[in-house]
């Protein structure tokens, strides 16, 4: 499975140390050259700074041919690198968290998976808590989805676990 990353997703799951999940779900995480460099921004948290510092063994960094993607909204060059790279490796989904990104991404046939997303598989294989590491989300700067969705995403965790 070939699953290319944009910054939003990395840093949040770094922040709420939920990292981990993106190797055990996917196995590879490809990152173009621009998220690279934004994770390492002086305005860049700390520990994201370190974790991309000593990144694992699943995560790749690649160059990006920008030339294959013209965006027809105003996206950052991290989200612009993450969707040339995904059409340029046909990758099976692109993690972007950015509204306009994501639209850009479905644009391209490209299936995009948020955060929270990322989240809610992690909780279905039992890798974490759904209902904790959302309130960790909460605590951060990061832009839940509405209410509704939250709640729709926790009442599908608690059929899950009452299933058990």
């Amino acid at each position: 499975m070939i699953v290319i990353s944009d910054t939003s997703p990395l840093n949040y799951l770094i922040l709420i140390d939920a990292i981990d999940v993106l190797g055990k779900l996917f196995n590879r995480i490809i990152v173009p050259q621009a998220v690279f460099t934004e994770l390492q921004h002086p305005k860049t948290p700390q520990p994201v700074k370190e974790w991309i510092s000593n990144a694992p063994s699943w995560l790749e960094v690649k160059q990006a041919d920008a030339s294959l993607f013209t965006p027809s909204k105003r996206i950052g060059n991290g989200e612009r690198e993450a969707i040339a790279l995904a059409i340029e490796l046909k990758a099976d989904a692109v993690l972007i968290d950015d509204r306009d990104g994501t639209q850009e991404a479905r644009k391209q046939s490209l299936i995009a998976v948020g955060t929270v997303n990322v989240l809610e598989r992690a909780a279905e294989k039992g890798l974490l808590d759904l209902t904790e590491i959302l309130d960790r989300l909460s605590q951060t700067s990061f832009r839940l989805p509405p209410s509704e969705i939250l709640d729709a995403m926790l009442e599908r965790d608690r059929m899950r676990k009452s299933r058990k």
